[in-house]
């Protein structure tokens, strides 16, 4: 019987895949924050909905993690401190503070991990990374999220780096507006959500005075 992939979903509207892997917690400020990997089967749909793994893989590691779940649920608390650490870094950036050195160190800790499995290759014109053995390691899906996450450290695409402006969410993004004045993660959501409290907040205080 073919294996069933979890039908889980994941907002990828941050510009970058290290910051959409940061943004797998919703409503990180608040007293009930989401957690979205909340199973290693989790952490492969990511991987799977961002198009990083090759075909097959997906499937292949269900499997692995299925014949080993304490292994699969180590490596889900790796990916979950990762992710922290990298959520430290890039909201430090975005608010002008300083980057905690542990959280720089342990994203220099898994770049060391991924050199070891990537490689450069030439593909027509152009040449790009390649990850060998993405199907064989459970934590593979971290090896390009750690690689785009330094890339971004020293591109001038920081610059550009925002956090979502509502008190409720936190989320990280890249401002590719032109005149650079994005404030939300999703206008549809956030935006729209602030706003609404906004115009009930005024009203209520009209009515007062009225």
């Amino acid at each position: 019987m073919a294996e069933q992939h979890p039908q889980t979903e994941f907002d990828l509207s941050a510009g970058n895949l290290a910051l959409d892997f940061a943004n797998t917690v919703s409503k990180r400020p608040t007293r009930q924050p989401i957690e979205r990997l909340t199973d290693y089967r989790d952490l492969v749909a990511f991987g799977r909905e961002t198009c990083v793994y090759p075909p097959g893989a997906p499937t292949r590691l269900y499997a692995m993690a299925r014949e080993a779940p304490v292994r699969g649920q180590g490596v889900l608390q790796t990916a979950i401190q990762f992710r922290e650490a990298l959520f430290n870094i890039f909201s430090a950036v975005a608010g002008r503070r300083a980057v905690p050195g542990g959280a720089l160190e342990l994203l220099n800790v898994r770049l060391q991990f991924s050199a070891e499995h990537g490689r450069i290759v030439h593909s027509g014109r152009h040449f790009q990374w390649e990850w060998i053995g993405m199907d064989c390691h459970l934590d593979s899906v971290l090896w390009p999220i750690a690689r785009t996450a330094a890339d971004l450290l020293i591109s001038d695409d920081l610059v550009r780096l925002r956090i979502c402006g509502s008190e409720e969410c936190d989320w990280l993004f890249l401002d590719k507006t032109k005149n650079q004045r994005r404030r939300w993660c999703d206008m549809k959501t956030c935006g729209n959500r602030v706003k609404a409290r906004r115009y009930y907040e005024r009203s209520r205080e009209g009515s007062r005075h009225g």
